[in-house]
C-alpha cells in the first residue's frame, strides 16, 4: 500500500542556479549532495518540512524536455502552504514571476503557478 510521496527527481541545466533556487529561494534544506565522477553529475536531496524530498541531478547535456503547450507525462509539481499570499510576496521579492492566483473549481481552495530555472512549472497550493 503507497503510504505518500517519497520524492521527485528534478534534472536541471544550471547545478548551481538550481541548487539556489531549491534552497534559498524556496527554503529547501540539504540533505546530502554528491558528486559521482563516472557520470559528471551532482546529486543534491533537498528536504521539506513533511519529510518529502526533492532529488536534484545535473547531466551533461540533457535534452530539453517539452513542457507547454500541455505535453503528455508530469504535468507540474505541486507544493502546499499554509498562506499562499505570503509565499506568493516572497517569491515576487525573490525576482520569480508568479501568475495570478485562482480558485479550484472543485476544492474551493486557492492556488498559482511559478516556474524553476529550468521553466519547469511548479505550484502553490493552500490548505
Amino acid at each position: 500500500m503507497l503510504l505518500g510521496v517519497h520524492h521527485a527527481a528534478i534534472i536541471c541545466s544550471n547545478y548551481e542556479q538550481s541548487k539556489f533556487f531549491y534552497t534559498q529561494i524556496l527554503g529547501l534544506s540539504i540533505i546530502a549532495e554528491h558528486y559521482r565522477e563516472a557520470r559528471q553529475s551532482w546529486k543534491l536531496d533537498l528536504g521539506m518540512p513533511d519529510g518529502s524530498q526533492i532529488e536534484l541531478f545535473s547531466f551533461q547535456d540533457a535534452p530539453a524536455r517539452p513542457s507547454y503547450p500541455e505535453a503528455q507525462g508530469l504535468r507540474h509539481l505541486a507544493f502546499k502552504v499554509e498562506i499562499l499570499d505570503t509565499v506568493v510576496a516572497h517569491l515576487k521579492q525573490s525576482g520569480v514571476a508568479v501568475e495570478p492566483i485562482r480558485v479550484d473549481e472543485y476544492t474551493g481552495k486557492r492556488f498559482t503557478f511559478f516556474s524553476d530555472p529550468d521553466d519547469l512549472p511548479l505550484e502553490l497550493y493552500e490548505l
